[in-house]
């Protein structure tokens, strides 16, 4: 599956699993890429998300993770 940000590279592997840190580090790495706009789009689609595993799907889909 290629993410709708592959410029975006996110690493997830070795951190904390927690569900903050991984909404965190994707919304920190869009903002950092200057995608603001994309940032907030993916927060508001992470209060859709009904468990973490939808979080990491949905950051999946959204940037490079690794």
């Amino acid at each position: 599956m290629t993410p709708h940000y592959p410029d975006v590279q996110v690493q997830l592997s070795g951190k904390s699993g927690n569900v903050f840190n991984v909404i965190c580090s994707v919304s920190l790495a869009l903002r950092r890429a200057g995608r603001p706009v994309e940032a907030d789009e993916f927060l508001l689609a992470v209060e859709r998300c009904e468990s973490y595993d939808a979080v990491l799907r949905l950051a999946m889909r959204t940037v490079d993770v690794h």
